[in-house]
């Protein structure tokens, strides 16, 4: 996958190199609430982290969460891509923003931008979106880019039920 840009973003596979924003964001007190804690807390786990999660992903499909920095200082503010999620039968996209990107429409145009990359330049034909449904911020993005609501799934045994979005090209 080529970077992606936007008007004011860059939407690019991680590296090695990102460690340092990982463990930034998966410890955010939201991500924390809404996504779970993944253990990450040190750049070791980070890096971790991110070859068996991104970068394998990047390697089995050609698709995974990316980075997402601003243009203009080229800072990391948050993550997005397409994931290949085991309990679902359907690619799904996924993102995350640190507090200080929020309320900028930075996820809505990063989401829009890796939906259109999957629906057209990779010909997927339906993308979902999964989210707490608690999450009202994650819920109307999901609706401000034409993804519409379907029902609420229990991707594990057990598992907390989620609201489950889709859009079909």
């Amino acid at each position: 996958m080529s970077p992606i840009a936007t008007e004011r973003l860059t939407i690019r596979r991680f590296t090695l190199d990102d460690a340092a924003f990982i463990v930034e964001l998966l410890n955010d007190p939201d991500w924390l609430r809404f996504i779970g804690d993944k253990a990450v807390r040190t750049e070791a786990d980070a890096r971790r982290y991110l070859a068996a999660g991104p970068l394998a992903m990047y390697e089995l499909h050609g698709f995974g969460l990316c980075a997402v920095e601003r243009n203009d200082d080229r800072s990391p503010i948050g993550m997005c891509g397409l994931i290949r999620r085991e309990g679902l039968d359907d690619i799904d996209i996924g993102y995350a923003f640190l507090p200080a990107a929020r309320g900028q429409g930075f996820a809505q145009e990063a989401a829009q931008a890796v939906l259109e990359y999957g629906l057209n330049a990779l010909g997927i034909a339906r993308i979902v979106a999964i989210t707490d449904p608690d999450n009202t911020a994650s819920s109307r993005l999901l609706q401000r880019i034409d993804m519409r609501f379907e029902r609420h799934i229990r991707i594990a045994d057990g598992g907390t039920p989620v609201a489950l979005y889709a859009i079909e090209r």
